[in-house]
């Protein structure tokens, strides 16, 4: 019998970019909600607890609010709001980091998915913590640019008015009280002491983004040497040869893929790791897919494009 897979929140923007990559797949049953039900608690409910694997598309409340829905111990949860990240009772859905969290992610009944610039910065930075490269209280500093996707539907329409502010031709940084929301999951999933210092930019591009961890004091090579021997074998994460792969980097190369691929460039005596991916594939609907692909034990790379 084929699992039954069920979007909640399908209309919005990860959620429909989860939809796109399962809506053609043999292996699943894809179960709908009529569009005028889609809101009502009790339709849900029911959609919820049909379901061998729920995807929660939703804001924060809401999230937390459709676990409470479901009733039976049978349903698995792939959560892709910020709001049980740092809950020690879901597992963290970035497999890519040990073989742990791989492990935990197949056998889990509650997985959080990562935040796309979060995934940027965890890919490069718990690898150096875990193998002692760099230290737990070390103070990151983080710069990550994302197409405006990355805002939600919101944006998208404000990006894509034709009527639009001209100042919308140009990066936008935000974030400016440093209180980030990707912040407790950055600190918490690496094992830091205090959180980095985090600027995201938004630019004119719909997807794509590029993550870049600045590491003052630390040898380039030994920082390539650690993250290539720590990915090797990895489908979807990958590490370029050490400067990378061209002179420079543009932030929507891997836009349409599902696939990170790091980037180290720099000297004996200061780093940069840039982590290179699409927001919404490997930092968000593509890692959620790969998430359940695990938990049925599927490749892990089924439905995806690399």
């Amino acid at each position: 019998m084929k699992p039954k897979v069920y979007i909640d929140g399908k209309e919005g923007t990860t959620g429909l970019q989860i939809y796109d990559r399962l809506s053609g797949r043999a292996d699943i049953e894809l179960l709908l909600i009529d569009e005028d039900k889609r809101k009502d608690t009790e339709e849900r409910r029911k959609f919820l607890n049909a379901a061998d694997i729920v995807f929660l598309c939703l804001p924060d409340a809401a999230a937390k609010e459709a676990v409470t829905l479901i009733e039976n111990d049978h349903t698995r949860v792939i959560d892709a709001s910020t709001a049980h990240r740092t809950n020690p009772d879901w597992d963290y859905g970035f497999a890519e980091l040990s073989k742990a969290h791989r492990m935990a992610i197949a056998e889990s009944k509650r997985v959080a998915n990562p935040g796309c610039h979060a995934s940027g910065f965890i890919a490069s930075v718990y690898p150096l913590v875990a193998s002692d490269v760099v230290p737990a209280d070390f103070a990151f500093t983080c710069s990550s640019l994302t197409g405006y996707s990355g805002g939600g539907k919101k944006m998208i329409a404000e990006y894509e008015d034709v009527n639009r502010d001209a100042c919308h031709n140009s990066e936008r940084i935000y974030g400016l009280n440093l209180h980030h929301k990707h912040l407790p999951e950055m600190e918490y999933v690496c094992g830091l002491t205090q959180p980095p210092v985090f600027v995201p930019v938004v630019g004119d591009f719909y997807k794509g983004m590029a993550t870049t961890v600045m590491l003052p004091g630390l040898d380039a090579a030994h920082v390539h040497e650690a993250l290539a021997a720590h990915y090797e074998g990895q489908k979807l994460v990958t590490v370029a040869p050490l400067g990378g792969d061209a002179s420079v980097i543009y932030a929507n190369t891997l836009a349409g893929h599902d696939r990170l691929r790091l980037i180290v460039n720099g000297h004996e005596k200061q780093t940069i790791v840039t982590a290179l991916f699409d927001n919404l594939g490997k930092g968000a609907s593509g890692a959620a897919v790969q998430n359940m692909n695990i938990m049925l034990g599927l490749d892990e790379t089924t439905g995806l494009t690399l």
